[in-house]
């Protein structure tokens, strides 16, 4: 069972995903969000490369590892919804 923690370190990275934008950058395209959640939680994503930004940056970018895992917990938490056209 996931605990409390747990669910919050996945909908966080939900959240990021969802109000992410795309960049372009030198190595190509880079989905980008505001990094307006618990830093301690950040930082856990960081740890687990999910997703990777400077501590002076306003923004965090998700890795394409975190982009693969936003999506997976986009089919977990908003699978039911009605009218989602995942």
């Amino acid at each position: 069972m996931v605990g409390m923690e747990e669910k919050i370190k996945e909908l966080t990275l939900l959240l990021l995903y969802l109000t992410s934008w795309k960049e372009a950058d030198v190595f190509g395209e880079m989905r980008r969000s505001w990094k307006g959640y618990p830093f301690e939680v950040l930082n856990e994503l960081t740890d687990e490369d999910l997703i990777r930004g400077s501590i002076k940056s306003k923004s965090v970018y998700l890795t394409e590892t975190g982009i693969k895992e936003a999506k997976e917990l986009m089919e977990k938490y908003l699978k039911n919804l009605e009218g989602n056209s995942l």
